[in-house]
């Protein structure tokens, strides 16, 4: 998810749902040693519980990462072990690392011993020819034994040779079932199934069928409002699901703060334009932002007026 699950973004999401573990965006161990951390890093208090998402194969590096991320506040350091993406794959990390579970155990090891927070590994069902059977009972045996209890497993390899990161999304076919069979084999380990889920019925489903945890990535940034505003109820049995136009309503002083401190509207609302799928209004919605939120001095006014546009169709329908 990286360039969407920003700051805005993950602002947007909580207010949708309470309870919801949300994710950075995969940040690499150098750039938080040598960048700006204030900016890589920085989140508000209310986006608890938020996890940050680490890519790195250096164990020094992602040692220190990990403890700067944990000095942030942030309530889980996760090691990505999935992403198939080019700049990933030439710096010797992300999904590439599922050829080399010794290594990832050692990182996780040296992450573990640097933060007082839980450390996680997200990761695939193998890459290129592996055999996704041999390999992932391996890997999950090997890191686990560094001290990892928490694994997200993308139920899909990662070609990456050949593919490109979008069709990694979508091109190698998903084998739920052998993730099903680790939470079989490794039942002390908290497995959470990812990839391809699109509904909170299927995410309900997994969890009827005994795993731990679903990770929706893609579609809940789509279709934020139909997945995480039931959430709390459907999963977590809480009350008070979050209606769209609440959550419109209540992104109006974020938006004024984050106008007030330099930003541009169109930095949050890009995040916003799937409130709506589906529902009477959406295209409507969607242009009034898409035109108008990138052009100079546009203010949380053209959020109301796109919301007041969603509203009268929607009375008229």
């Amino acid at each position: 998810m990286m360039d969407w699950t920003d700051r805005h973004c993950r602002h947007l999401h909580r207010l949708l749902s309470r309870r919801a573990l949300l994710y950075t965006e995969m940040v690499t161990a150098p750039a938080i040693l040598h960048g700006d951390r204030d900016k890589l890093l920085g989140f508000g208090d209310a986006e608890h519980p938020v996890a940050l998402q680490l890519g790195g194969s250096d164990p020094a590096e992602l040692r220190a990462a990990a403890r700067v991320g944990a000095a942030f506040g942030y309530d889980e350091i996760n090691l990505n072990c999935g992403c198939p993406s080019d700049r990933v794959q030439s710096g010797a990390f992300g999904a590439v690392l599922m050829t080399r579970p010794d290594l990832v155990a050692e990182c996780c090891a040296e992450m573990i011993a640097a933060s007082p927070v839980e450390v996680t590994v997200k990761c695939r069902i193998g890459v290129d020819e592996q055999e996704p059977e041999e390999v992932l009972p391996r890997f999950l045996e090997t890191v686990s034994a560094a001290g990892v209890d928490r694994f997200t497993i993308h139920a899909r390899k990662a070609w990456l040779q050949g593919l490109s990161p979008k069709e990694n999304r979508d091109v190698p076919p998903l084998d739920y079932d052998l993730v099903m069979r680790m939470k079989r084999d490794f039942p002390h380990l908290h497995i959470s199934v990812n990839g391809g889920i699109a509904t909170l019925d299927a995410a309900e489903g997994f969890l009827d069928a005994g795993l731990d945890g679903a990770m929706i990535g893609r579609a809940a940034y789509h279709n934020p409002a139909d997945i995480l505003s039931a959430a709390d109820r459907r999963i977590w049995g809480e009350a008070g699901d979050m209606r769209a136009e609440d959550a419109v309503k209540a992104m109006l002083p974020y938006i004024e703060a984050h106008l007030g401190q330099g930003g541009r509207l169109h930095q949050v609302t890009r995040h916003m334009l799937g409130l709506f799928a589906g529902r009477p209004g959406a295209r409507g919605w969607r242009r009034v932002l898409s035109e108008g939120a990138s052009r100079p001095g546009a203010g949380p006014e053209l959020v109301v007026e796109a919301l007041a546009r969603v509203e009268d169709l929607q009375q008229a329908a």
